[in-house]
C-alpha cells in the first residue's frame, strides 16, 4: 500500500510539473526566439541530465537503440518544444491546453505503428471522437481562432505522441527517465551550434519571467518531470498511475488562468472534458 501511495504521489507531481509547460513556454516566447528556447532547454537539460546519469552510473546504451533515441530527441526534444513555442506566439496557453488532451491518443496510435499493438475496434471510435471534438473546437473558436497557430498544435501532439511511444518502448530496457537523458545527450551537439547562432542580440532588455520561464522548461519539463513520472508508473503501476495523466488539461487550464490570467472560457473545459472522457474510454480498448 505504502509503494502504490508513493506511486500515485510521484505520478501526480510529475503530472503537475508537465501542466506548467506550456504557460511557462508561452511566457518565454515574449522575450525569447522560439529557436532559441527549444535549443536552449535542450542544452540545460542535457547537461544537467549527463551529471545525472554519471552520478548514478548508468550504462550507455547500445548502437542497436540509436536509431530509436533519434525519434524520441526528434519528437520530444526538439519538435515538441519547437512546435509549441511557435504555436504560443498565435494563441493562447489556455487556448493550446486543449490539444494537449490528445497526447495520450497520439501516443496510442504510434504506439500501434512503432510497438506492435493491435487495440480494439472501439479504440478507433473513441480515438476519432477525440480528434473530431478537437477540430470542432478548433473551428468555433471565433476571433480566438488561429489556422497557424492550431496547425501548429496539432504537428506538435503528433510529434510528442512518436516520442512518447518510442521512448516507452526503450523504457522497457533502459529505463523511464534514462531514456531522455540519453536523448537529450544525443541531441545535444546541434543543440548547442543551434542555441549560439540564435542567441538574442542583446541580454539587457529580457524579463525576468521570461527567465523564469526557461529555467522551468529546461529544469522541470524536460528532465525532473519525467524522473518523477517514470518513478510513478515503476511504484505504482503503469495501468493505474498512467490514468493520472488524464488530469494534466485540468491542471494547465488551472495555471494558465491563475499565473497568466489568461481567459478560460466554458468552451476551453467543456471541449477539455469530452476530449479526457475519449481518452479514457480508448485506454479501456487499447488492448
Amino acid at each position: 500500500m505504502r509503494t502504490s501511495m508513493e506511486g500515485w504521489g510521484s505520478g501526480l507531481t510529475g503530472v503537475i510539473i508537465f501542466s506548467g509547460s506550456l504557460p511557462a513556454t508561452r511566457v518565454a516566447v515574449a522575450d525569447f526566439s522560439p529557436l532559441f528556447l527549444t535549443s536552449a532547454r535542450a542544452v540545460i537539460a542535457a547537461l544537467l541530465g549527463a551529471a545525472l546519469l554519471l552520478a548514478l552510473r548508468q550504462r550507455k546504451p547500445s548502437r542497436d537503440t540509436l536509431f530509436s533515441l533519434a525519434i524520441v530527441a526528434l519528437g520530444v526534444v526538439v519538435g515538441f518544444p519547437l512546435l509549441t513555442a511557435l504555436a504560443l506566439q498565435y494563441v493562447t496557453s489556455a487556448h493550446s491546453i486543449v490539444f494537449v488532451g490528445l497526447l495520450p491518443l497520439a501516443t496510442a496510435f504510434f504506439g500501434v505503428l512503432r510497438g506492435g499493438e493491435r487495440p480494439k475496434p472501439l479504440f478507433w471510435l473513441f480515438s476519432g471522437i477525440g480528434s473530431a471534438t478537437v477540430v470542432g473546437f478548433a473551428l468555433s473558436s471565433g476571433g480566438d481562432v488561429s489556422l497557424v497557430g492550431d496547425l501548429l498544435m496539432v504537428a506538435a501532439i503528433i510529434a510528442c505522441g512518436l516520442g512518447y511511444a518510442e521512448e516507452a518502448k526503450l523504457s522497457r530496457t533502459l529505463g523511464g527517465w534514462q531514456v531522455i537523458s540519453w536523448a537529450l545527450i544525443l541531441s545535444l551537439p546541434l543543440m548547442a551550434v543551434i542555441a549560439l547562432f540564435s542567441l538574442p542580440a542583446t541580454f539587457s532588455g529580457i524579463d525576468g519571467a521570461a527567465w523564469a520561464g526557461l529555467a522551468y522548461v529546461s529544469v522541470f519539463s524536460m528532465l525532473i518531470g519525467f524522473v518523477f513520472w517514470y518513478r510513478g508508473l515503476a511504484l505504482g503501476g503503469i495501468a493505474a498511475v498512467g490514468q493520472l495523466q488524464l488530469l494534466q488539461p485540468f491542471f494547465g487550464l488551472l495555471l494558465a488562468a491563475g499565473l497568466l490570467h489568461e481567459r478560460v472560457s466554458p468552451l476551453m473545459l467543456v471541449t477539455t472534458l469530452a476530449i479526457v472522457l475519449c481518452v479514457a474510454g480508448a485506454r479501456k480498448f487499447a488492448r
